[in-house]
């Protein structure tokens, strides 16, 4: 009897010292991170440079933050949809999350800090602050590849200065008894791309183009997994897979993860490198924070894929 085997996701290692722009070794992770992600939508992405005294004190600051009274943690809130404090509901009650924009600069994360603990927590901005300054690194790195991989670097720039960074910390309570082990609902992400992080419980579940589904394990502190959001699919003209996942929580164990996620300021287009004959059009230019408001509609949430119902040709 032959056993059926599993699909797994593609692991990428981003830890070679050889990893430089112009060599070979870069050429290669390029077409490899493009192939991965037009396959899956997702790949582990494996970096051992990651401190592990600064690996160990962002989940100590997630652990401290979520310890808070709900009444604190309601306190995050933005006007950009998305991006606040998520608490509990009937659904999902092993949920909780929250949102720093701007994670990337000290002063959002002061502010934010400043706002959960009146008096002051400079341990926590500076941690979280560092921590999102590499991660937005990394990513910054995989979409490069990215456009070099389409032959279309020449927009690169332009991208860059367009993104800014929202870091969502995320608390998955272990069930209790026989409340039901759902994590998080099946959905794919809003954004261009996400990195996702996490202490050693695992529980994302990714659902291949063939609708199987993919038990990640990326539980070594090195280990990242990146997923490319609605928004990179349409600017790549559906090359590329916005896989829908969600978390299965199993164990006694909670997990905790943070996610970078990026979105573009203004306008997103198709680059017309990427259109021809067997890839005709399939996206008006779009506002994405646009989407992000139309996703917070009945229209847009009920829709099968958002970013179709929003910009589709």
């Amino acid at each position: 009897m032959v056993s059926e085997i599993l699909p797994k996701l593609p692991v990428l290692d981003f830890s070679r010292k050889d990893l430089e722009p112009g060599t070979t070794t870069w050429f290669k992770t390029c077409n490899d991170v493009r192939q991965a992600l037009e396959d899956y939508g997702c790949f582990i992405m494996e970096y051992n440079k990651l401190p592990p005294k600064l690996c160990g004190e962002v989940f100590g600051c997630l652990k401290d933050l979520f310890d808070l009274p709900t009444e604190t943690k309601k306190k995050n809130r933005y006007e950009k949809p998305l991006n606040g404090y998520v608490g509990p509901i009937l659904k999902l009650p092993l949920h909780e999350s929250m949102g720093i924009d701007e994670a990337t600069f000290l002063q959002a994360t002061q502010n934010f800090s400043n706002i959960m603990w009146p008096q002051g927590n400079d341990h926590f901005s500076k941690t979280v602050h560092t921590y999102a300054k590499l991660v937005a690194e990394l990513d910054q790195m995989v979409t490069r590849m990215v456009f070099e991989s389409y032959g279309v670097e020449k927009y690169y720039d332009s991208y860059k200065t367009s993104i800014t960074y929202l870091l969502r910390v995320l608390k998955n309570r272990s069930p209790k008894g026989d409340e039901p082990n759902l994590g998080f609902v099946t959905h794919t992400d809003k954004s261009f791309t996400t990195i996702l992080h996490q202490n050693q419980i695992n529980g994302l579940e990714i659902d291949t183009r063939d609708g199987q589904k993919i038990n990640v394990d990326f539980s070594s502190p090195s280990s990242f997994v990146v997923i490319a959001g609605d928004a990179f699919m349409a600017w790549s003209n559906d090359r590329i897979h916005s896989p829908s996942h969600r978390v299965i929580m199993k164990g006694e164990v909670d997990r905790y993860s943070l996610a970078l996620f990026s979105f573009g300021n203004g306008i997103v287009e198709v680059p017309e490198e990427l259109v021809d004959d067997k890839h005709p059009l399939q996206y008006k230019p779009f506002e994405h924070l646009g989407l992000l408001r139309f996703f917070r509609t009945d229209e847009g949430y009920k829709a099968k894929c958002p970013i179709k119902a929003y910009c589709g040709v």
